[in-house]
């Protein structure tokens, strides 16, 4: 057993046994009546000390099992030379049950009983049923104390490992929490920046412009509204950049397209086999325009990898003068999209969620599909004037 996981209790049942085992030798030594008995006595009680010191004894099961083997010698040159060493047999049981495998401590436990009984017969000690009872007996309870010892402390130690297991998941599960609360806030922060402070900051610019064109020539204003254009245009730099800062880690370090691209490598050597094509001239899309049609395209991918079956799915980005289009398409087992639950019950991105991103930016959301026939997944949003905004 590992020293580190003996309890306080574990450790006085541990003294309480080296202390039984001297007491007995003393016992034996003393009654014994002859210098060889005490010498016998000496002997087994520097072999069992020698054992309680080395470390290899603790830490090799083979090191234990030959200094084992030497206790039980000395012990059996004790026997032989006085009945009194029978009481160590009771000791001895423990350590072979506690040191040996369970197919060898049985047996070494049945012939330290067998040894005991014929020592006290070879003494010359009338026969009784108490000869053979107090061995059998102290074996029996020995092993059903240890035997039992060792099934409770399997169980401990498995019920330790579920709770620590449990408090890992927990962690973890608080973890993703956190990081999936981040990124939504991110999103939503992005979203509310773009859509008031990016988008109010053009406006401004825009009339101040034209407040500029109004103004006849060599009017006194005309510097303070150019001022007023130029810190407007600053701002709204410095809006959009915390709209990239805010925007999701798919899409930090570059384009729709390329996020949309290495989605389709993230699929895995078990997965689908997804294309990704782009159809048309690209335009800068605003971050919220972004997020949308990325989060809508990783859930249907998901949909597919999780429930479709399918072996080939096709992602087409169309970009087509005033509107943006995303189309996922697979060969999958396909389904009835009438019988599909109007709220999503996972709380993911399913269809109602999928619908409801695309219809917040004012476009359309539509799933073509058949039992045996695929789906076809298809979002169109409308392009803002000034899409680059």
């Amino acid at each position: 057993m590992d020293p580190r996981s003996l309890t306080p209790a574990l450790r006085a049942v541990r003294l309480c046994l080296h202390l039984l085992v001297a007491g007995l030798l003393v016992l034996a030594a003393l009654r014994s009546h002859s210098a060889a008995g005490v010498v016998a006595a000496v002997v087994t009680g520097a072999v069992y000390a020698a054992g309680s010191v080395l470390p290899a004894v603790r830490e090799s099961q083979r090191a234990a099992a030959v200094w084992l083997g030497a206790l039980c010698l000395a012990w059996l040159v004790l026997l032989w030379v006085t009945p009194e060493g029978l009481w160590i047999a009771f000791p001895l049981y423990f350590l072979q049950l506690h040191l040996l495998p369970v197919r060898w401590s049985l047996p070494a436990v049945g012939l330290t009983a067998g040894a005991a009984i014929l020592s006290y017969v070879r003494h010359g000690a009338a026969l009784n049923p108490g000869v053979f009872i107090g061995p059998l007996l102290g074996a029996a309870v020995a092993v059903a104390t240890v035997l039992g010892y060792q099934a409770l402390y399997r169980e401990s130690e498995r019920r330790r490992r579920m709770v620590e297991e449990l408090i890992a998941t927990r962690a973890e599960l608080a973890a993703a929490e956190r990081h999936a609360g981040t990124l939504a806030e991110r999103e939503r922060l992005a979203r509310e920046i773009h859509d008031t402070l990016a988008q109010g900051l053009s406006s401004i610019q825009l009339l101040l412009r034209a407040a500029e064109r109004a103004l006849p020539a060599g009017s006194p204003a005309a510097g303070h509204i150019d001022a007023a254009r130029r810190a407007a245009q600053d701002n709204l730099a410095e809006a959009r950049r915390f709209v990239r800062a805010l925007a999701p880690p798919d899409l930090e370090h570059g384009s729709l397209a390329g996020a949309l691209e290495r989605l389709c490598g993230a699929a895995g050597p078990d997965g689908p086999r997804v294309r990704f094509a782009v159809s048309g001239t690209p335009v800068e899309l605003p971050t919220p325009y972004e997020v949308a049609l990325l989060r809508i395209a990783q859930s249907s991918l998901a949909n597919t990898v999780r429930h479709a079956g399918a072996s080939r799915v096709g992602i087409t980005l169309s970009f087509m003068g005033g509107s943006v289009t995303l189309d996922v398409v697979d060969d999958g087992a396909g389904f009835d999209p009438g019988s599909v639950c109007p709220s999503s019950a996972e709380g993911g991105f399913g269809l109602p969620a999928m619908r409801s991103r695309a219809e917040s930016l004012g476009g359309s959301f539509t799933v073509e599909s058949a039992p045996g026939q695929g789906t076809a997944v298809a979002v169109s949003l409308p392009l803002p004037a000034g899409a680059e905004a």
